[in-house]
């Protein structure tokens, strides 16, 4: 016993005798200096406090308590709004000068409103910074009250981001407080929310919550933080999303300064391109221009029935310098996102859709690569420059498409013959090359979803593939090989895109898959796409071939940025680095600066202090990258269960998509939605998931539900919030060759029994 209270003591003054009602600035200090939660019980021990003396502390730690000295709890007292010597601040926002303010993750708000605090970055890493959103483990510096930003923070580590802050749509109850029902599908679940944490917020408003310590009865409360509005408005689908994922969507007032005050750069040492016929291919509602074209037959008559194709790109790094407020916003978004309703850009409007954008008719400043290919499509040689292009004419694919298929308007009319036969030439060619060079050849179906004036689902679409789209696809392919060859000849370090094989694991599911179907995935060597092709056309005419071909996609490894090459498995290229779409990739930003370091084309590239943190920006930007493609995923699928939610009891022709012990996944011929069938409205028998065969099998009778059966289900719910639809299954199981086995697991007899691991109750 003594020597706990030796060790208690240990933070108490010197001079403090042990017994001794300590002074109001001795708790003070003792409170500061505590490494762990104090209270009460913990003073009293620390100062050797006993008997009738702990009602003279209670009375003195309540006269603290009045004078605002301290605060919270006898189990754990504070000193109001000071903050530990280091603890766990959030990055909430950016300042006017584009630096990271942040609050204590664990604020009291008996303590009034949360300091703010400065992020302030240590000499030894200048690599990305943490993004809003972020949790860091921080040494705290106080800087004074008066400041703006009472504390400076320099961060020890980042932490996983909480999961505790999520969103949902706010249910007023009666008498005060409410419900919140959650917008993330793993969490189906109410959330209740006290009178006094409601943040104001109205009913079926959709909020930003945080989730308390647990009720009296054992069940956790929320607080609303923040309010965002009704979740019907045009902009709340997309704005979930973007809130839940942490995606920064407005631009910090330094970063906005920069964009407004740039200047077109300095042309005399560009070469004047400006009489080439260059054209932009897009989407019809494309909402920035980073790309241009050109093609010649090769005059060269040692080439004959050769191509020179030039591929134009805005010159972002003239406009986005390193180091700048605008760099380190890009840099922290990694990557535009886009939805059916917005895009929230990696730059600013006035770079991405004035300055930098290839408009027709107007002079932009470009880095551009020159390239020379053969009659097969095979590359002769390249050069890269930095130049002066003018557009001839901005172009859809259709609208392109339509002209080389004899339906010219009056903008593709003139161009045909000088401008667009030439393009499709030289693609001709550039098609035989990829023929010989047989990357996977995956061309799944598009899902595009179309909104009406007021932001509603008007219908999904797949538009078909075009020549046009295919011809942009191979030109920027062919750029981005010559961007990383030309850096890897002038010993520049770059960010390669790169693509790994398939991962044994992958490969052994897929191998059992395609077994049930009669296809054999060869087992010989180190498999190569021509290998996956073959499968691919082997099921092409089968009624599997979609879901075969998101079979062979799900086998695939994710491809990713990097600073060391393993090549792109996926494309079958040893070295490929993305050049083409600087606008919206900071990847190819610094590509582009790469490549204006190793030409000398300007001051403005690749620095010195950035080539050894291009491993550390790889691994950043390859995050927000899956950010921003979960983000695009839920919003599509939210916006498709509200647009089928009045269609409650409709029937539709689907898919099984894939199978769990606990049911089926579907997808809707119709609009390519995604939904869940559970067991339990399946049949009247138990079924069990049989892996191998990618199917769930009824014990009784031996029908089945396998993945790719075409199948009609009903719709029973939709949660638009949540983007979750549920379906009944209609149809009857088939017949697949398994005997019925009642009792039988793993190819093992047994009696019935209640349900198992490995088997699913099907309704009786």
């Amino acid at each position: 016993m003594l020597k706990r209270v030796v060790a208690k003591t240990k933070n108490a003054p010197k001079s403090q005798k042990v017994g001794k009602l300590p002074s109001k600035q001795e708790i003070l200090d003792f409170l500061q200096g505590a490494s762990q939660q104090a209270g009460k019980r913990e003073i009293a021990r620390a100062f050797g406090i006993k008997g009738g003396d702990r009602v003279t502390l209670k009375a003195l730690l309540r006269d603290m308590a009045d004078d605002g000295l301290i605060a919270g709890s006898r189990r754990k007292l504070e000193r109001p709004g000071v903050l530990p010597s280091v603890t766990v601040i959030e990055i909430v926002e950016r300042d006017s000068f584009g630096e990271f303010i942040a609050r204590p993750a664990n604020w009291s708000e008996e303590h009034g409103p949360p300091p703010r605090i400065l992020i302030v970055e240590s000499k030894q890493d200048k690599g990305p910074a943490s993004g809003i959103g972020d949790r860091v483990l921080a040494r705290i510096t106080p800087l004074g009250a008066a400041a703006d930003t009472p504390y400076q923070a320099r961060p020890i580590k980042r932490l996983p981001r909480a999961t505790r802050s999520q969103l949902g749509i706010f249910r007023a109850l009666p008498g005060g407080g409410g419900i919140i029902d959650p917008v993330d599908r793993k969490q189906l679940k109410e959330w209740r929310v006290a009178r006094g944490a409601t943040n104001d917020a109205e009913n079926g408003e959709l909020v930003r919550f945080e989730l308390g310590g647990p009720a009296r009865f054992g069940a956790a409360n929320a607080r609303i933080t923040d309010r965002l509005g009704n979740p019907q408005d045009q902009r709340a689908t997309s704005l979930i999303a973007i809130h839940a994922h942490g995606i920064p969507d407005t631009f910090p007032e330094a970063v906005l300064n920069e964009a407004d005050a740039a200047k077109e750069p300095d042309l005399k040492r560009r070469e004047d391109l400006r009489h080439l016929p260059f054209v932009t291919l897009d989407p019809v509602d494309a909402r920035d221009r980073d790309d241009a074209v050109w093609a010649e037959a090769d005059p060269d008559p040692r080439n004959k029935g050769g191509w020179v194709v030039m591929v134009a790109i805005a010159d972002v790094a003239s406009y986005v310098k390193p180091g700048s407020a605008l760099d380190k916003e890009a840099r922290a978004r990694g990557n535009s996102v886009y939805f059916p309703d917005r895009v929230v850009p990696m730059l600013p409007e006035r770079i991405s859709n004035h300055l930098c954008s290839l408009q027709a008719k107007e002079a932009r400043p470009c880095l551009a690569v020159r390239m020379v290919f053969d009659k097969d499509g095979r590359k002769r040689g390249h050069r890269f420059l930095r130049g002066l292009m003018r557009s001839a004419a901005a172009l859809a694919y259709e609208q392109a498409q339509a002209a080389i298929d004899g339906n010219p308007d009056d903008v593709t009319g003139p161009l045909l013959e000088p401008v667009l036969l030439p393009l499709w030439g030289a693609y001709g060619s550039l098609t035989r090359a990829r023929t010989e060079r047989a990357p996977l050849d995956l061309d799944l179906p598009e899902r595009r979803i179309q909104l009406d004036e007021q932001g509603r689902v008007r219908g999904v679409t797949s538009p078909p593939r075009l020549d046009a789209h295919r011809l942009i696809e191979e030109f920027m392919i062919a750029a981005n090989v010559a961007a990383a060859e030309e850096l890897e000849a002038k010993h520049t370090p770059l960010i390669y895109r790169v693509h790994d094989q398939p991962s044994k694991e992958k490969l052994a599911a897929l191998s059992e898959f395609l077994s049930t179907l009669g296809v054999k995935l060869p087992k010989t060597g180190q498999l190569k796409p021509a290998h996956f092709n073959r499968i691919l056309a082997e099921t092409r005419a089968s009624p599997v071939a979609e879901l075969a071909g998101e079979m062979v996609l799900r086998s695939q490894a994710q491809a990713e940025y990097s600073a060391g090459n393993f090549g792109h498995f996926g494309l079958n290229l040893r070295r490929y680095a993305h050049f083409t779409s600087p606008i919206r990739r900071y990847a190819d930003l610094m590509v582009h600066r790469a490549l204006i370091r190793a030409h000398k084309l300007g001051n403005d590239g690749l620095t010195d202090a950035e080539m050894p943190l291009l491993e550390k920006v790889a691994e950043a930007i390859s995050g927000t990258e899956r950010r921003a493609m979960a983000a695009e995923r839920e919003t599509a699928d939210r916006l498709i269960a509200a647009y089928l939610a009045d269609r409650i009891g409709a029937r539709f022709a689907a898919r099984v998509s894939g199978l769990t012990r606990t049911g089926l996944f579907v997808r809707l011929s119709e609009t390519g939605a995604d939904g869940f069938v559970p067991a339990s409205s399946i049949g009247h028998e138990y079924f069990y998931h049989d892996e191998k065969r990618q199917a769930l099998i009824g014990e009784e009778t031996g029908a089945a539900f396998q993945l790719g059966d075409p199948v009609e289900v009903r719709l029973v719910e939709a949660i638009p919030s949540a983007g979750a639809l549920r379906f009944e299954l209609l149809s009857e199981g088939r017949m697949i060759g398994i005997k019925p086995a009642r009792g039988r697991i793993q190819g093992q007899w047994r009696k019935p029994q209640s349900p198992r691991k490995g088997r699913t109750r099907g309704r009786r």
